[in-house]
């Protein structure tokens, strides 16, 4: 069985390892001694801290072994400068045609996207449609509650 690939910027890959290390050096020893302070207080049956503690280290561990295995199996993606097509690491300015809204998004591999600062998956259904397309570009869009169309307005 092949190892399923995650596509990564260098940048992206860089902030996965450094966030792997923080998990594993900074953060585990830190939720230990929660775990060994919480443990002190007695009664573990009863003792909401020790749980919560340990609900802690579980989340920890397994986006340990998560972040782990999207590094092992990352496929880093030179740096493109070309901005005659839409790609992963381009920035894209988009026209919602339905909105009447424009938008600038940063085509990123599936680790790296983040709704909160507009960096969105080249699996998503707006960075799938959109890349390989150019400047001037009217695009439909398949989204899961409905179809709606871009114009591509500016690709940096």
């Amino acid at each position: 069985m092949s190892e399923q690939q995650f596509i990564m910027t260098q940048k992206g890959y860089d902030e996965a390892v450094e966030k792997l290390n923080y998990l594993m050096l900074v953060k585990r020893p830190e939720i230990v001694e929660r775990i060994a302070e919480a443990r002190s207080h007695g009664d573990l049956s009863e003792n909401a801290e020790y749980d919560a503690a340990r609900n802690e280290q579980a989340a920890n561990e397994l986006e340990i072994t998560e972040l782990d295995y999207k590094i092992k199996n990352a496929v880093i993606l030179e740096e493109n400068t070309d901005t005659s097509f839409v790609h992963i690491g381009s920035k894209v300015r988009v026209y919602d045609m339905e909105l009447e809204e424009e938008e600038v998004y940063e085509i990123t591999g599936t680790t790296e996207a983040n709704a909160m600062e507009n960096k969105i998956s080249n699996d998503s259904p707006l960075g799938k449609a959109i890349l390989k397309h150019k400047v001037g570009d009217e695009v439909k869009i398949m989204a899961p509650d409905g179809e709606y169309k871009v114009l591509i307005k500016e690709i940096f």
